[in-house]
């Protein structure tokens, strides 16, 4: 007598998640498992990158490789429990995000499950517990509230993937724009009416000019967090993204629709620095991955931002944020998922026109979860136990950067920015993981130990850190026509104030003469007035005008010192003493505010130049 196979326990009603029944999905049973790799028998027509459900509790997983009928799956929860024989279904579907009104604010977790949710009680009124439960399903996306929509075009208007179809007022600054789906083809619009709807009721229909059947209108769609999201084309990245780090937008400046690592040992400041730009950068939305980080660090984000006051618009933060958090403790596998379904909420703000900027914290634990799952696969390993295929990883998550021409009619532009942090073990930055990385990026701002030590932050090494970006004729433009030669005088002064500290550390001070102390003095005030900078006070953030004003009266002190000590009219540490009162100036530069700065500008810049003509 055959026997039934039982069927899979019942979730809570609130648990769902609207994939293919399992009465019709293919299925199979579990042969082997390593951790977070389980193998299955018998998943007949199953697709790579396809999501699956393993075991009774139906934990989520993704299928990564397939040999004949063994499916090799990636499980994105903890595995403990599951056993040989324990079933496993194919839903039919790859992983995917839900995009639509109601992301803003939202703390998700690497597979996009709203974590403030999974602490509220469950149907039956029992508390959940601190940690997430396995197997627990929930929408992205509020199914209950409801958006007032309003239509941006009309019955029968003729539209194409990307086109505007309405707007929903998400926050009191930001308007949600509602865009025909990018995998829809063109068609004309049908019964599209205006109201107030949730998520994933139908507002409209589509019908596709190639005689298809009717496609359904909703506020969101869904996209698969590996495919990247079509555009029309790439364009130039030529606009900085201001971040108000005078040492970033000054030396070292990204392009909006850029590529940047910030790698550093323990300890340098990677996550403050991260933060500091989530918190300034000049973007319309801002995507934090916190991907394997300590839990609290990422506590700290997420009680911090939303006590956070938006600069641009006086409201919350959290009004124009997406965080998703993979703590360390979280199952490895997810954190690979939680690099791609940021990108692809990133990607999907950046269609409706808006820059995007995206922080990665850290992109070394994304690569650590490679490593393991590589080796639960049992596959050749490469360079320091990574993956052969890292680089390719690599290049295809920052390849999804870039300022482009979004798909529609009516032309518009959007750029998704990826920073990303590296922890490479013992700040060895010939690791593979920041090696790699560097090959791939436009930016690299490399964090110093020794600065970290001495306190001084950003510890970003100006020595060792480069851009890619000609952005100085935009600087040139928007800001001061001196800026690029402000800006490659005090690089220069940098490194050879470097040079001249090698040669210090092995003759002494006392062996250079008055013009090499001059650039060892203007490197200290560059360092000290100008490079460093407090995230925790009303200098967190700079304006690009202070920025300038700032480095011009340095760098005119600087002049105004060379010319008294190569004229002859005193020595080095004369001029020091006699300008005490304008190096007193200089040092509080930081602490005045940009209204401040612009009225004594003219005066300080007056007395400098005063000074140096011997009117002192």
């Amino acid at each position: 007598m055959p026997t039934t196979t039982p069927s899979p326990p019942p979730k809570p009603s609130h648990y769902t998640r609207p994939l293919r029944p399992m009465g019709d999905a293919p299925k199979g049973v579990i042969t082997r498992v390593s951790g977070p790799v389980v193998e299955a028998r018998g998943l007949k027509g199953a697709l790579l990158y396809h999501v699956a459900w393993v075991g009774p509790e139906r934990l989520i997983g993704e299928i990564i490789r397939l040999a004949g009928d063994v499916a090799t799956i990636q499980v994105y929860e903890d595995t403990s429990g599951l056993k040989v024989g324990d079933e496993v279904w194919d839903t039919g579907a790859p992983l995917w995000v839900e995009l639509g009104p109601g992301l803003l604010g939202g703390i998700f977790d690497g597979v996009q499950r709203p974590l403030p949710l999974l602490t509220q009680p469950d149907d039956q009124g029992r508390p959940q517990e601190p940690y997430i439960a396995r197997g627990v399903i929930l929408p992205a996306l509020d199914r209950q509230q409801r958006w007032p929509f309003t239509p941006a075009v009309n019955d029968g208007d003729h539209v194409e993937p990307g086109d505007l179809l309405g707007t929903v007022p998400e926050t009191p600054h930001f308007h949600h724009r509602i865009l025909v789906p990018p995998d829809y083809p063109p068609g004309r619009v049908e019964g599209l009416r205006s109201g107030e709807f949730r998520v994933r009721e139908v507002i409209g229909h589509l019908i596709p000019d190639n005689g298809g059947p009717r496609r359904p209108l909703r506020l969101s769609h869904r996209w698969p967090v590996r495919k990247p999201r079509p555009i029309r084309r790439r364009l130039d990245p030529n606009i900085p993204l201001i971040t108000g780090q005078r040492v970033i937008d000054t030396l070292f400046p990204i392009a909006k629709g850029g590529t940047a690592i910030i790698p550093g040992g323990f300890g340098t400041g990677k996550t403050v620095t991260e933060q500091s730009l989530a918190k300034w950068a000049d973007a319309d939305i801002v995507v934090y991955i916190g991907c394997g980080e300590r839990g609290n660090e990422m506590t700290e984000v997420l009680v911090e931002f939303p006590e956070l006051k938006d600069p641009r618009t006086g409201g919350p933060l959290m009004h124009r944020t997406v965080l998703i958090a993979n703590t360390s403790n979280m199952p490895v596998a997810a954190r690979e998922a939680s690099i791609y379904t940021g990108v692809t909420i990133a990607e999907y703000f950046r269609d409706q026109g808006l820059d995007v900027a995206l922080m990665a914290d850290s992109t070394s634990r994304w690569g650590e979860a490679l490593r393991e799952v590589s080796g639960r696969l049992e596959e050749m390993p490469g360079e320091e136990g990574y993956p052969a295929y890292l680089a390719s990883r690599l290049a295809g998550f920052y390849e999804r950067a870039g300022l482009v021409e979004t798909l529609g009619q009516e032309p518009r532009q959007g750029s998704v920015t990826i920073i990303g942090a590296v922890s490479p073990p013992g700040g060895d930055f010939s690791e593979p993981m920041t090696q790699n990385s560097l090959r791939l990026v436009g930016a690299f701002w490399a964090l110093d130990v020794n600065l970290a030590r001495r306190r001084h932050f950003p510890a970003i090494d100006w020595i060792a850190s480069f851009t890619h970006y000609h952005l100085d004729d935009w600087f040139r433009d928007h800001v001061d026509a001196l800026w690029p030669e402000l800006r490659a005088q005090a690089q220069r002064l940098l490194q050879e104030e470097r040079e001249l500290e090698e040669i210090v550390q092995l003759v002494g001070s006392d062996a250079l003469g008055d013009p090499e102390k001059v650039i060892l003095d203007t490197g200290y005030l560059l360092r000290e007035a100008f490079l460093q900078q407090s995230a925790f006070s009303d200098d967190a953030f700079c304006p690009l005008e202070k920025q300038f004003f700032m480095l011009r009266l340095v760098l005119a002190y600087h002049g105004a010192v060379k010319q008294h000590v190569r004229s002859g009219r005193c020595t080095f540490d004369q001029c020091i003493q006699e300008s005490a009162p304008i190096r007193r100036s200089l040092f509080r530069l930081k602490e005045m505010t940009l209204d401040e700065l612009r009225a004594a500008f003219p005066d300080l810049l007056a007395q400098i130049e005063h000074w140096s003509q011997g009117r002192h």
